[in-house]
């Protein structure tokens, strides 16, 4: 061995804080804020160490285009052991016929369940983002805006729940070719069954997108869609606990058609080392104690939804059935960015989030989104919710530059510091 090669294997043996010491500090950094802080937002979770392992592992090197058996490149009995893990796993624990386990995030999972139906120009029926929806669900910003035809629905004024009457009638009119349902920031039940009786009269395809509410169906905390849907598709980051990406399940009559939708159709090769981690947390899912886990995220969230309505804070659609709440801060005369940098400042972490009919533009916001399985992952429960509630609200009262408010503030802070450290995670 010549020493230009013994320097190039030292190297790529060197640690990374060795390496590059900016982002070995970012990365401490960002450990030191996720135990320190009180994290409640509801698209986010802390995975397990076996599912970081995974992600980190020597399968990102892998380049594997195709899928198991049916690959471009050799050297690829590994990877298709992992895949198919992955897919079976899937498959048992929603009960689908099913699944790929390549999209590398929920948006691309979207984008191939849309291509496997749709032409440019088709019309999408989809929930409107500014109460509730995604991006990928019709937005005027987004490929799925621009290259289909979107028509949206709402939620009822005066309920803030979904009107599956006038989601009928949204349907005879614009004869949607796709059907979307699922949102991000809807709080309540879905009637899967019902959106399945409005695309069967309209002979559309029904997709519904559970990125947030994954890991509550396949506990069995919501109702499946699965029964009732062509296309599921989901993220497996949020409270299915699992690595940053995307997954799509579907009736076996459509399984050709996603498959070609995502390789060739939108992506090369897959993430080998994401995949496998998708098939740890998807393990993980199917042990019992992942129902507990499950069951007490919607423990959590009406403990803390309950604690914050009793405090005054007026929330949308007056609760939630899931594992998230939208809180209006409107009666407050508060706005959705001051009121996540405020609590940001003192320790516990939210998103500004858009209310329905909400009159702010949407990097302002009249309200913020607040969900519990982070806290619920660090052994949290129905006490921790009750504090959280009452210092959120004790922050949020005490705004602006005043000594008397900036002390309050303080004083929140090193309670919210105290909780979170009682809780540890990555130690």
């Amino acid at each position: 061995m010549g020493v230009s090669e013994s320097i190039l294997m030292s190297e790529i043996n060197l640690p990374l804080e060795q390496v590059d010491p900016e982002i070995a500090d970012a990365i401490r950094r960002d450990t030191d804020r996720q135990n320190h802080k009180i994290l409640l937002i509801a698209s986010e979770n802390y995975v397990s160490r076996a599912v970081m392992e995974a992600t980190g592992s020597v399968l990102t090197n892998k380049y594997a285009e195709g899928y198991p058996n049916k690959r471009y490149y050799g050297g690829c009995e590994n990877a298709d052991l992992v895949e198919t893990i992955a897919i079976e796993r899937a498959k048992e624990l929603f009960g689908a016929e099913h699944a790929n386990a390549q999209p590398h995030a929920g948006s691309q999972a979207n984008m191939a369940a849309y291509f496997a139906f749709m032409k440019p120009g088709d019309t999408l029926l989809a929930m409107e983002l500014a109460h509730g929806g995604h991006l990928t669900h019709g937005s005027p910003v987004n490929f799925s805006g621009t290259l289909y035809r979107p028509c949206a629905y709402g939620v009822d004024p005066e309920t803030e729940l979904l009107d599956y009457d006038v989601i009928q009638r949204l349907a005879n009119e614009c004869h949607p070719r796709v059907i979307m349902t699922g949102a991000t920031v809807y709080p309540r039940y879905i009637d899967f069954e019902r959106f399945r009786k409005i695309a069967d009269s309209v002979g559309a395809i029904l997709i519904a997108d559970i990125a947030h509410i994954a890991g509550l169906v396949a506990a069995g905390e919501h109702p499946s869609p699965v029964p009732y849907c062509d296309v599921v598709t989901f993220t497996t980051h949020k409270t299915l606990r699992g690595p940053r990406s995307g997954m799509i399940l579907c009736k076996a009559e459509h399984a050709k058609a996603i498959d070609r939708a995502v390789f060739p159709g939108l992506q090369g090769g897959p993430l080998v080392h994401v995949m496998a981690a998708k098939a740890v947390c998807l393990k993980e899912a199917m042990q019992p104690s992942f129902k507990d886990y499950q069951r007490q995220i919607r423990r959590n969230a009406n403990v803390l939804a309950d604690g914050l309505a009793r405090r005054g804070l007026r929330l949308v659609s007056g609760g939630t059935d899931t594992h998230l709440m939208l809180a209006d801060l409107t009666p407050m005369s508060i706005t959705g960015k001051a009121a996540q940098e405020a609590l940001d400042e003192i320790g516990i972490v939210t998103n500004k989030n858009m209310i329905p009919f909400d009159k702010e533009k949407p990097m302002v916001t009249s309200g913020i989104r607040i969900g519990t399985p982070c806290v619920t992952t660090r052994g949290m429960k129905e006490r921790e919710m009750e504090t959280i509630a009452e210092l959120i609200i004790r922050c949020l009262g005490n705004l602006g530059d005043s000594p008397k408010a900036v002390a309050a503030r303080q004083d929140v802070a090193r309670e919210a510091r105290a909780l979170a450290d009682m809780f540890p995670v990555y130690v």
